[in-house]
Parts: C-alpha cells; structure tokens; sequence
C-alpha cells in the first residue's frame, strides 16, 4: 500500500468492526487496515439526493457528493456505485437536471427508483438506458436493481417473479441486492412484505441487501444470516446529523467489510 493510501486510511476515524454472519465480532483498526491488500471488489453507495426539494441546497448536496466520492476513489479505486433511490424530489422533469451531476462520478454507477421518483418506467429507461429492474455485473458479483414504487410514490414489494429468476439463474455467485424501500417492518418507512423474506432466504449467496428511504438509518439489520444496510442519505431536508454514503469492500476470502463515510471518515465499519 501506498504511503499516501496509509496516510489516508489512517486519518480515518475508525468505529467499532464486526462480523455479521451469525453472530457480531470486533475488529481492530489494524486488522481493518490490514484488510485493504485484500480487497477484490470495492463499491459505494449513497441514497437519496432529493435534488430539487424545496427549502434545501441540493445542488450543493450533489455537488459535494460527488466531489467526496471521487475524492475517495483517487485514494482507495471504486469499482461501482450505487444511487439507491429518491434521485429526486417528486418532480419527473428533475431526472434529466440530475443526470448531468450524477455523470460526473469517476466511477461507473446504476440507480435504483424511490417513492420520489416518480416518472414512468418509459422515461426512466429513456433517461437511465435500463428498465427499473436490472442486474449489473462487476467483478463477477451479480447487482440486482429494483424498484420499490411507482409514479404514485407507493410503497410496493419488488417484482417478485423477476428477482426469483435472477436468485436461480446467479445461485453460484455472490448476490447484492439494492431496494430503496425496506421489506421488513424494521423502520417506521418500511413495509412488511414475509414473501420477500422467505424467497431470499432460500439463497445463502445473498450477500447483503442495501436500502434507502430511511434517512436516520445508517447501521445493519439482520434477516438470519443476510446483512440489511442502510446508508443515510447524501440529500434531503431531514435524517442524520452528516450526510454520508456507505463504502462496501468485498475480500478475496469472500468476507465483506462496510462502513460508513461522514463524507470523509469512516463510521459503523462492519464486516459479514
């Protein structure tokens, strides 16, 4: 490792580290440290931008997001990222005002559709080049991408039949899911949804699963042995005191590491 990556690494405010499969164990700040010459697959993800809400500086918002985020990945290389719903506030002609900052990023990137999204899927794969579920592949790790809602702002379960093709067709690989809008009733914005629970369960490749939505979340709940993440947000008028994004590292013995940055310290590192 490169003496400007320790550097970097070490200017962190390192939290408490745990293991999440089956139980939580601690790591120290060296032993996360040390894991960096491990690192196989590297991602982020953030979580709604609300660019174009009222009352707020979302420009500033975005702006700073993406500056952080491509400042970290001079540093420590990402290999994606992830924009896990609620791009915008409520107002479809946002998308295309968005665009431009979100195309900035120095790293590739897919979206996820939130209750604050709404735009028909016809314009959304006009805009964004996908439908509103797809999978992604990067370093040979599957990303499944979902919508939670609709033009409505709804809160809806995620297109069951298409995510249990894609679990069978990718049992053989790690599986990363990202929902904006949580299946179990965790949070007071989630929904309670047991057929979604019971379908991921049958696959021990799911690694984690990543939600938005809940802007003072930015810990990890556990559905048996799968990892739920949240990440705070990186916009919006209301959540926790920073706005942040969470940092996921996956090592070459298949173990996950996560944490949270603040933009620019890490916080709530876990690993699974």
């Amino acid at each position: 490792m490169s003496i400007s990556r320790r550097k970097f690494l070490k200017g962190f405010t390192l939290t408490s580290a745990y293991l999440l499969a089956g139980g939580y164990q601690s790591l120290s700040a060296a032993e996360v440290l040390d894991n960096q010459k491990k690192v196989v697959l590297r991602f982020a993800v953030g979580s709604d931008s609300h660019y174009g809400q009222p009352d707020t500086a979302y420009d500033q918002y975005i702006t700073e997001f993406v500056s952080h985020l491509n400042n970290f990945h001079k540093e420590l290389p990402l290999d994606a990222c992830v924009i896990n719903g609620d791009l915008i506030h409520d107002k479809p002609e946002l998308m295309s005002q968005l665009k431009p900052h979100l195309e900035k990023l120095a790293v590739p990137f897919c979206v996820t559709q939130g209750n604050h999204d709404r735009i028909p899927a016809t314009q959304w794969l006009q805009i964004w080049n996908v439908p509103l579920n797809y999978e992604r592949t990067f370093g040979k790790q599957i990303f499944l991408m979902m919508t939670t809602s609709n033009e409505k702002g709804e809160y809806l379960s995620p297109d069951l039949k298409w995510l249990e093709e894609r679990l069978k067709q990718h049992r053989k690989k790690n599986i990363f899911l990202f929902l904006h809008i949580g299946q179990q009733k965790w949070t007071l914005n989630s929904i309670d949804n047991p057929a979604y629970a019971d379908l991921i369960q049958k696959y021990p490749n799911v690694r984690a699963v990543f939600h938005g939505h809940d802007h003072d979340q930015d810990g990890e709940k556990m559905l048996r042995n799968i990892p739920h993440l949240y990440d705070s947000h990186i916009g919006g008028s209301w959540g926790t005191t920073y706005k942040g994004y969470r940092i996921v590292e996956l090592l070459n013995d298949n173990s996950v590491v996560t944490y949270m940055m603040n933009p620019i310290e890490r916080v709530n590192e876990a690993t699974f």
